[in-house]
């Protein structure tokens, strides 16, 4: 009688069909039908392998031509005005401006869903009426049905999280927001009514972050009159990434079945589902497998909590489900051939956490005595991998249990640091840099992946890297930057390119995940104890070095992004990984400046992501997170000068951790939230060197001089002249040649305008 449910499923297809099929559009390569016929193709592929599955309840109306959140503003005509949208549904024109901006007009702002690597696009609130442009998960519903006899199950983001996620209003601008909102839900919801839709899904994980009882008495409020008028209509509230705030309130709301985390929230949730119960009239979507991560689940113990759930749950009022949308999950492991056997053995990606699903409840409902090989096979792969000695690297642990992970504090503070640099450095007002990577073209992918496979050498692979650095170290003295980079031709991707030179880490051939839009990334899988083998830059950095007299920068990524953007063991806290990572950097870092390099950039734009929903537990987080930064970078030189980046995110809300990682330079993204981040040095004095990114890297677009100069003018009416530093908001690698050219053109020329506006300042 249990049944087994699945709150969203990876888009993207198994070759990732989806990202070509988007990227061929946009370089129109294939027609807007062609883009939908092929869309719908894969859509349907993914809802079957649910129903080949087994699968009872399953998500339609998750799939996305870019992201979700965006859908749900495209649906209920959130539209910034900038768009020109005149009401109606919203064009595939407006809706990829808005997610990646056009000739004339910038692009919403994006940053990260919650704890996660995955972006949304952020609604924006001008004042604007509403309207109800399109019920998507109507249509997802009935080509599900008519396509593949699926009863589906569809999905809404909900009310509140939409509401709590947007921007552009004020407190006193809630009340008319949700009035406008709650008839649109109405409306959406009666027509599935009307079709005969059992069950619909609303997603509400911003239950799980520290909301107040009155935002709470709110919800209640929302989901009062939403269900109002329901009959046959079942709504599941779906929670994830960690335990509901306010437990018997939320199992109180008027809603058939509540959806609960119990991997990230599973003690909290656990405890409160022990102490205040569950109402018998509701059903329980109990989040047993990880739906964020790669590890084969311990059906035993799977089972074993499954069955305490039970304790307060009868078996018809129960679903097994993962823990959130598997969308954070890669497709299938039967695309990897090449992993080590006992290292495969112990993975599950989305169908494998599926056919978990699917044990647990059999087992549930028919006893384990009957599948007692799967409960053994698990047991016994769990047993192989944890025997391999990588997983326990004496040294390693003896490293990180040291004295050095005390060792965290530079020399000098960074005032006496900052004159130091200076000194050395001899840089203009308002230096100009870039994040790090230049354009991967396709003839840098082709050659690496002909390397890859032995088609080429070694020597000549070093050569074509050696021959694009020499290219663009020369294109970025022509355009006149003032600190260069080497352009990463040699790297795929920020993370996993240290992955391959430290110990610990295996790779796979696609586990894929979305990141954002079309950008699939493939996270490295740390397995075992993280350690420093030879130097990872060292050779690429110097030999830029010695092609100009301008300063080139280093360029690593830090300790907590190598964590979060990777599929991490979870036999050990992700604070003791870090530590290892950290250890492993400073040697690294020790090593670049040995070799001459005396500008390092740490980057780390992950760490943001990184807090936990709970602003109870952000301080201890941010201790481990900032300690083991400062432990990678705390050994240098005085006038050795540590760069970092972040992007993306709500940078407000820690400053002053940002300030605690004691970089001497920080970057930051602020172009695609339009200097909002600039209020927050009204407030908060920081003392350290910042470039606020003046244009936006994951748009195609060229922006003009006047674009960059406003941002650069807002950015010196809260920061000082002498620390502000000019730069694009992230890297550059999948940008094409000429944009990226036309591009940087653009942010010389704005800076050298700012420049002769400060004038006297200027000479100082």
């Amino acid at each position: 009688m249990v049944k087994s449910s699945i709150a969203g499923y990876p888009v993207i297809g198994e070759n990732r069909e989806w990202k070509r099929a988007l990227e061929a559009f946009w370089s129109k390569k294939i027609s807007e039908d062609e883009l939908l016929q092929t869309t719908k193709e894969i859509r349907l592929a993914n809802l079957k392998k649910q129903q080949d599955a087994g699968i009872d309840l399953i998500t339609v109306g998750d799939f996305t031509l870019y992201d979700r959140v965006l859908d749900t503003s495209a649906m209920f005509g959130i539209i910034p005005s900038r768009y020109n949208w005149k009401g109606g549904q919203v064009s595939t024109s407006t809706y990829f401006s808005m997610a990646r901006g056009n000739d004339e007009v910038v692009a919403s702002e994006m940053t990260k869903w919650f704890n996660t690597n995955y972006h949304y696009i952020v609604p924006e609130y001008e004042g604007q009426r509403f309207e109800l442009t399109e019920n998507k998960p109507l249509a997802a519903y009935r080509e599900a049905k008519k396509e593949l006899g699926i009863e589906g199950k569809p999905v809404l983001l909900g009310p509140y999280t939409l509401l709590k996620l947007s921007k552009g209003f004020e407190d006193n601008d809630v009340p008319s927001i949700i009035l406008q909102l709650i008839p649109l839900y109405q409306r959406v919801l009666q027509e599935l009514q009307d079709e005969g839709v059992q069950w619909v899904q609303i997603d509400e994980p911003i239950l799980c972050t520290s909301i107040s009882s009155d935002e709470m008495k709110t919800v209640t409020e929302i989901y009062s009159q939403l269900t109002n008028n329901l009959s046959g209509l079942n709504i599941l509230l779906q929670t994830y990434f960690d335990s509901v705030e306010h437990y018997t309130e939320t199992i109180a709301l008027p809603v058939a079945a509540i959806g609960l985390d119990f991997v990230h929230g599973r003690e909290k949730n656990l405890d409160n589902l022990k102490q205040h119960g569950f109402p018998k009239d509701k059903v329980l979507a109990a989040g047993i497998v990880d739906g964020r991560n790669v590890w084969r689940s311990n059906l035993q113990k799977k089972l074993t909590l499954t069955e305490t759930i039970q304790q307060q749950v009868s078996p018809d009022k129960l679903w097994i489900q993962p823990s959130c949308s598997l969308l954070h999950s890669p497709v299938t492991t039967r695309s990897e051939q090449k992993l080590d056997q006992t290292i495969l053995n112990a993975l599950a990606f989305a169908d494998e956490k599926m056919e978990e699903i699917k044990a647990i409840q059999t087992a549930l409902q028919y006893g384990k005595e009957k599948f007692t090989k799967v409960f053994e096979d698990s047991e016994a792969a769990l047993t192989a991998f944890n025997a391999l000695p990588a997983r326990n690297n004496k040294e390693v642990r003896q490293a990180t249990s040291g004295s050095l992970l005390s060792d965290s504090k530079r020399n000098l503070p960074f005032a006496e640091r900052k004159v130091k640099q200076q000194e050395k450095f001899q840089l203009p007002l308002l230096p100009t840099t870039t994040i790090g990577s230049f354009p991967q073209t396709p003839e840098v992918r082709a050659t690496r992946n002909k390397w890859r496979k032995g088609e080429i050498t070694n020597q000549q692979y070093k050569d074509f890297v050696n021959t694009e650095i020499k290219e663009w170290i020369d294109i970025q003295e022509d355009l006149g930057l003032d600190v260069l980079v080497h352009g990463e031709f040699e790297r795929t991707d920020m993370v996993e390119y240290f992955g391959e030179k430290l110990d610990g880490f295996v790779f796979t051939e696609k586990a894929w995940v979305q990141s954002y839009g079309s950008r699939c990334v493939k996270p490295p899988i740390i397995f075992g104890d993280v350690a420093f083998t030879k130097p990872m830059t060292v050779e690429e950095s110097v030999y830029a070095k010695s092609l100009t007299d301008h300063e080139v920068k280093g360029m690593l990524t830090g300790p907590v992004t190598i964590l979060n953007w990777s599929f991490v063991r979870d036999d050990l806290s992700r604070e003791e990984v870090t530590n290892q990572i950290a250890l492993a950097l400073r040697k690294e870092i020790e090593a670049l400046e040995a070799a001459g390099i005396h500008m390092i950039q740490v980057d780390e734009p992950a760490l943001r992501e990184g807090l936990p929903l709970k602003k109870a537990e952000w301080k201890h987080y941010l201790d481990w997170a900032v300690n083991a930064f400062r432990v990678s970078t705390a050994s240098v030189e005085d006038t050795t000068q540590i760069h970092t980046h972040m992007c993306y995110c709500d940078f407000n809300d820690f400053i002053e951790a940002i300030s605690a990682l004691d970089a001497d330079v920080i970057s930051i993204e602020t172009s695609r939230s339009h200097g909002d981040l600039v209020e927050a040095f009204n407030e908060y004095h920081y003392d350290k060197g910042i470039g606020l990114g003046v244009y936006d890297i994951h748009s195609p677009r060229v922006p003009a001089v006047e674009e960059m100069t406003e941002i650069i003018n807002k950015g010196l009416e809260v920061l000082e002249p002498n620390q502000f530093w000019i730069n694009p908001d992230c890297g550059l690698k999948t940008r094409k040649r000429e944009e990226t050219v036309a591009a940087l053109k653009n942010m010389v020329i704005a800076t050298v305008q700012a420049r002769e506006k400060l004038g006297v300042v200027a000479v100082k």
